[in-house]
């Protein structure tokens, strides 16, 4: 078949068997947050809860479809990664390191399962001590979760995707906090995490994505991560980078022996989602990936840092666009949050988040999920998953 031929038969929405494939990957992504999180206690080593995460996705995926003829690829389709307090995102460290949980940490886990390459991604914010979350780290952390919670709502038919950046920069605002620069949301569609129509966090003069609307029988993954600092972050050391995905489209000579043997481990056991250097053959890796990234083979996903002392808050989830509405996927609860901060006075943001979700309903589509807006930053308002 060729590549025309293969483009026309994509799958999307409009297949039962695609939604199917979509909820499993949701479901068994939002179990293994679930599990690494009942794993995060003061001194666990990050790199372990790395591995937990990501072994549970491999086992759970690889139960599914063992008897089909034709072999069905699935597994993880973004590496767990646990960023602590101002670290934002992609932190996931190599075997030897020794980097623990502390009691007030505030961590970002963030991690993707797929079926066949239809994709589903969570990322969550826990602080790690009992009680209620107060104070800024409340803010940040609510701030996100009301800003996702107004992206939910704006992800639909009709609208745009500058529509989505501009909301979430209000909701940021109202909390005292910054709407991380930089982070991405994409379409997504079968084995393909970072599509062409993409919401910005941060629209400014040096990134700027083409006006998209959002259509019907699309998915989308929501990336929101808030800040208390100035929401700027930077790459602090890019031996910290172990997550990389392969630049399809790039080709190039290798010079060097070990980059020929590791990308050649690549080419084969990653040929198109995001994988961690955890799973190649440690010891030529590192000398290997340099290369690699040098000439654009692959594209690093590098761990950033706002400064230290600030506060980072991360909410990703996953959702599909069907002729009755908005459909999220993937999701956690929340702490109870504490916020010093009020949406009280900002009519413009209740009334997004008194939108519905469901569309198409006679009888005002009363929903078995109700998300109440007014409650938003009390609670997650998102499905509760269950262990």
């Amino acid at each position: 078949m060729s590549d025309d031929e293969r483009e026309e038969k994509e799958f999307d929405l409009t297949s039962p068997e695609v939604v199917t494939k979509y909820k499993s990957a949701a479901e068994i992504v939002n179990k293994a947050l679930q599990l690494v999180l009942s794993k995060c206690k003061p001194k666990a080593k990050i790199v372990d809860l790395c591995e937990k995460g990501d072994a549970y996705i491999k086992e759970q995926t690889g139960n599914m479809y063992k008897n089909v003829k034709k072999k069905i690829e699935r597994g993880v389709a973004f590496p767990t990664c646990i960023s602590v307090n101002n670290t934002v995102c992609h932190f996931s460290p190599l075997s030897s390191d020794e980097t623990v949980l502390e009691e007030g940490d505030i961590l970002k886990i963030d991690m993707g399962c797929h079926i066949d390459g239809f994709i589903a991604v969570v990322g969550h914010t826990h602080a790690l001590h009992e009680g209620p979350v107060t104070g800024r780290a409340a803010d940040v952390v609510a701030a996100a979760n009301t800003a996702a919670e107004v992206a939910l709502r704006l992800v639909r038919p009709g609208k745009k995707n500058s529509d989505v950046t501009e909301a979430i920069q209000k909701v940021a605002a109202a909390y005292d906090c910054k709407i991380v620069e930089g982070v991405l949301s994409h379409q997504m569609k079968q084995f393909v995490i970072d599509g062409n129509k993409v919401v910005l966090s941060v629209s400014n003069p040096d990134t700027r994505v083409d006006e998209a609307e959002f259509e019907e029988n699309e998915v989308y993954s929501i990336d929101i991560v808030t800040s208390t600092g100035d929401g700027k972050p930077k790459l602090l050391d890019e031996k910290q980078t172990t997550i990389y995905k392969r630049a399809v489209d790039k080709s190039y000579n290798l010079k060097m022996k070990a980059s020929r043997f590791i990308f050649s481990e690549i080419s084969q056991k990653f040929p198109i989602m995001p994988f961690t250097a955890r799973d190649l053959e440690e010891k030529r890796a590192r000398l290997g990936l340099v290369e690699c990234v040098n000439h654009e083979l692959l594209q690093p996903y590098p761990v950033l840092h706002e400064k230290p002392g600030d506060l980072v808050a991360h909410i990703k989830f996953t959702v599909l666009l069907m002729p009755n509405g908005s459909d999220r996927v993937t999701s956690h609860t929340l702490q109870e949050l504490k916020p010093t901060k009020t949406i009280e006075d900002e009519p413009e943001i209740k009334a997004w988040l008194a939108l519905p979700v469901k569309t198409k309903k006679k009888g005002g589509g009363k929903k078995k999920k109700g998300k109440k807006g007014d409650k938003v930053e009390e609670s997650s308002q998102a499905e509760p998953m269950e262990g």
